[in-house]
C-alpha cells in the first residue's frame, strides 16, 4: 500500500475474536469452525458496550463462526454494518487442525520440529504456511483500508492479527509469535503523516467487565 493512497488519521481497531475453546486442551485451531463459548460471547458483549460511543464506518470479519459472532454482537451495540471477508480466515492447518498440540508433537515429531524451525514457510499436511496466509490476507486488508471512508473494526484471528501487526511494525514474519494476541484482545492502529502507528496492542478487558450470561 503506497503512502500516497493511505488515508491520514484513519483508525483501525484490530480485534481477536472472543474465546471459542471447546475445552481446556491446547489444540491447533485454524479453520476448524468453532462458535464462541459463553466467555467469548461475554467478551464480545463487553467490547460492544466499550465501543458503543466509537464512530465506526464498518466492521470487517472472516467467514468463520467465531469471527462473525463477535462482529455481530459488537455491531448490534454500535449500530455498525458488517462486511464478511473470507480472505480474513485464520491460517489453514490442514490435517493438524483441531488436534491437541501434544498429540501432534508425539505423532509427528519431525514435522513439528520443521515447523518450529521455519514458522513462516512450513506447511502442515494439506495446510497453509504463514507466508501463504500473508499472501491471501494482506492484499484484502490493505484494499479495505484504502477504500474505507472512516474508522474500521476488524475482527480477526490470532494468526491473521500477528501477520498484520508484523507488517505495520516492520517485523520479520518469522518473529510473529513474539506478539501476544489473547482471546478478545484489541489492538489500535493509526496513520500518522502517511505511516502506521501502533497505539495499543493486546488490550484486554478486566474480569469484572466480562460477565458470562447465566
Amino acid at each position: 500500500m503506497s503512502h500516497s493512497e493511505e488515508k491520514p488519521c484513519l483508525t483501525i481497531y484490530l480485534m481477536r475474536h472472543g474465546d471459542s475453546r471447546p475445552d481446556s486442551v491446547r489444540r491447533f485451531i485454524g479453520q476448524t469452525d468453532h462458535a464462541l463459548n459463553d466467555r467469548g460471547r461475554a467478551q464480545a458483549e463487553a467490547w460492544g458496550v466499550k465501543l458503543s460511543g466509537t464512530a465506526l464506518h464498518d466492521i470487517l470479519c472472516s467467514d468463520l463462526k467465531r469471527s462473525i459472532e463477535t462482529a455481530q454482537i459488537i455491531g448490534e451495540q454500535t449500530g455498525t454494518p458488517l462486511t464478511v471477508l473470507p480472505e480474513l480466515r485464520e491460517i489453514g492447518l490442514g490435517s493438524w487442525d483441531g488436534m491437541p498440540i501434544d498429540e501432534v508433537r508425539r505423532r509427528f515429531p519431525q514435522e513439528y520440529a520443521l515447523r518450529g524451525a521455519d514458522i513462516e514457510h512450513y506447511r502442515p499436511p494439506s495446510g497453509e504456511s504463514f507466508a501463504d496466509l500473508s499472501g491471501r490476507m494482506l492484499p484484502a486488508f490493505e484494499s479495505a483500508v484504502r477504500r474505507s471512508q472512516g474508522d474500521l473494526l476488524i475482527v480477526g484471528h490470532a494468526g491473521v492479527n500477528r501477520v498484520i501487526l508484523c507488517r505495520v511494525l516492520g517485523m520479520p514474519p518469522a518473529d510473529l509469535f513474539r506478539l501476544e494476541q489473547e482471546y478478545g484482545c484489541l489492538n489500535v492502529l493509526k496513520f500518522a503523516e502517511g505511516g502506521w502507528v501502533v497505539c495499543k496492542m493486546n488490550l484486554t478487558l478486566g474480569a469484572s467487565q466480562i460477565r458470562p450470561r447465566s
